[in-house]
């Protein structure tokens, strides 16, 4: 089968099986008025498991129907007008969604009822139904493109490729906390019709890779792009091999960041460990895509709307373009977030703003109702992402990806935002080629989505449940002199403790305090725990040290070395160093470089 999902002009079209019923929210099989078979239809997700392509069925050998000659392939006489004329009277019950037993019904004579028609029950919200079903395609644009597994099942499942995590993952996302997906562009040459892209003979390498993170609440997501080009150190990669057995690549030092990618040996696994190693943020799941994902997947919605500010003509990506906008999909897709030499200052810093207008607009596409109504384009879809990516081994499973794409669907699209790391120009280079992370920026920008602050204003009202947390930092606030806290360590940090505790009595005259060593386990993040009559106190040492309104919990104080109640300071990886606040900035640093999801911009 190519990208669309069709098979030879003799097999059923699914998406011409499949149709929304309005009065339910679900797609459901309709079969053929003149197939003339009596099987129940299937009902996909979880009422039951669609036939797959190919499979015996609708009263027709191996489950296929023959054409007549001129025939538009998947379209019948009347079906086709039923659906798009529903109140002509020719056509009409080829044109309304089947239940099981329905056409049965229609048969029996009214005088049961009395002569009376009975009457129908009124119809829910299509377009909240649609909604409800539909939600998790607003999900980033891959995760989007699985959601159709609904529609056939196994078929989907058998074309996913998996590569295990090899431990560098969480072990699977969870609806109660934020998700973190890695996401990977390679520019291995691989498929029918890639041998003019990428470096021949080559492994491939991290070519785009963008870390999706979407907060806790669901409120507001960041895709943060790392530019390739970034020097970095590469840690040591456990790797998983064929035969079962575990190898241990050795890390790289000082290295452009894509050899993270397939370079000796490298499995997304590394990529995985190499962003965590920047970001200090823990990765859920990666999804790896080749060349072919930017051409079917434009290709399945019917091409992506992009605009430039200028003409482009391009001979290295074979991008040739005027000014104004235009509809592009397949290899002039690929073509267009591949240039860089006719964009901004021809860099991949430039191309990679590139690709974040040209993966919004994909979403805006995604979103629309002419995509999330129309069964062929879902099954288009789903085929397109299910064959381009590989994913990690715990989510090679449509129905997870589906789950997953369920939940980020939660998301509103105006609260994402597209980031690129700040970076600087190698300074170790006379004509810089690479770049290296640019600080504090850098952190800062890791630092909020650690934190799960939103780049752009958040447009929603704020939930109770953060302006609770918000409301433990007002309030009195006692004398550092009068504050009592034990100090441990679970940053993981060695000296923190000692570092923090010197800090706090010689910088801020917090002369009660004592640090009680090591933790009984590492924390992710620092905690505050203290007695309901210390919340003073708690908020001292809080504007003191930065800390966040979720790091105060209060609890029971413990009994200090003078018997005496004090409160629990316990550093966790988020700690910095002494004086440094924990808290996130509340708002992107100056200079990052952003495309907001919802709104066009015009390539310069």
């Amino acid at each position: 089968m190519d990208a669309q999902g069709r098979g030879r002009a003799d097999d059923i079209d699914p998406a011409d099986q499949w149709v929304l019923n309005p009065q339910t929210g679900d797609y459901e099989l309709r079969l053929s008025p003149s197939a003339g078979q009596s099987a129940q239809p299937g009902v996909p997700g979880p009422r039951g498991t669609a036939p797959r392509p190919g499979a015996r069925g609708a009263g027709q050998p191996g489950g296929r129907r023959g054409r007549e000659p001129g025939r538009e392939p998947g379209r019948e006489p009347g079906r086709d007008q039923g659906r798009e004329h529903g109140s002509r009277e020719h056509g009409r019950d080829q044109g309304r969604e089947q239940v099981p037993g329905q056409r049965r019904r229609r048969a029996q004579p009214e005088a049961a009822a009395g002569g009376r028609r009975k009457q129908r029950p009124k119809k829910k919200s299509t377009g909240k139904k649609i909604a409800i079903w539909s939600s998790g395609t607003v999900a980033f644009v891959v995760v989007a493109a699985a959601v159709g597994g609904y529609l056939y099942y196994q078929h989907l499942n058998d074309n996913i490729t998996s590569v295990s995590d090899d431990g560098a993952g969480t072990g699977g996302f969870s609806k109660d906390r934020a998700i973190n997906i890695l996401l990977v562009g390679t520019d291995k040459r691989s498929g029918k019709g890639n041998d003019g892209y990428g470096d021949e003979g080559s492994a491939g390498h991290a070519d785009t890779t963008l870390l999706l993170h979407v907060s806790k609440d669901r409120s507001n997501a960041t895709a943060l792009s790392i530019p390739r080009d970034m020097i970095t150190d590469i840690p040591d990669c456990p790797t998983k091999q064929d035969d079962g057995s575990t190898k241990d690549i050795p890390g790289s030092q000082q290295v452009r960041f894509n050899e993270s990618l397939g370079q000796g040996g490298r499995t997304p696994s590394c990529t995985m460990r190499t962003v965590t190693e920047i970001t200090g943020i823990k990765l859920d799941h990666f999804m790896v895509a080749d060349f072919n994902a930017v051409k079917t997947l434009s290709s399945a919605v019917d091409g992506v709307d992009v605009c430039l500010a200028k003409d482009i003509d391009d001979p290295k990506s074979h991008l040739k373009l005027s000014k104004g906008k235009h509809t592009i999909e397949g290899e002039e897709a690929l073509a267009f977030v591949r240039t860089r030499h006719s964009v901004g200052n021809g860099g991949d810093l430039s191309r990679i703003e590139l690709q974040q207008q040209f993966l919004s607009s994909l979403m805006r596409k995604l979103k629309s109702g002419g995509t999330l109504t129309s069964p062929k384009k879902m099954i288009s879809l789903a085929e397109a992402g299910t064959k381009a990516l590989t994913v990690d081994s715990k989510i090679a499973d449509i129905m997870k990806l589906r789950d997953l794409g369920m939940e980020l669907g939660k998301l509103d699209m105006k609260n994402l935002t597209f980031a690129t790391m700040p970076v600087d120009d190698n300074p170790a280079e006379k004509t810089p080629i690479t770049v290296v992370p640019k600080q504090p920026q850098a952190d800062e920008l890791f630092s909020m989505m650690r934190e799960d602050v939103s780049l752009t204003e958040v447009k929603k009202k704020e939930k109770k449940e953060k302006a609770a947390v918000a409301a433990r930092l007002k309030g009195p606030k006692a004398d550092a002199s009068e504050v009592r806290v034990d100090i441990y360590n679970g940053s993981g940090k060695t000296g923190a403790a000692q570092a923090t505790l010197s800090w706090l009595q010689n910088n801020e005259g917090v002369s009660k305090s004592s640090q009680q060593g090591n933790a009984p386990k590492n924390l992710p993040k620092t905690t505050l725990e203290y007695g309901k009559d210390q919340a003073d106190q708690a908020r001292r040492l809080a504007q003191l040290m930065g800390l966040p309104g979720a790091a105060l919990k209060q609890g029971e104080s413990e009994k200090n070395a003078q018997g005496l109640p004090a409160m629990v300071l316990t550093l966790g990886a988020d700690f910095k160093g002494a004086g440094q606040p924990i808290t996130a900035p509340s708002k992107a640093p100056d200079g990052v470089q952003k495309v907001e999801a919802d709104k066009t911009v015009c390539a310069k």
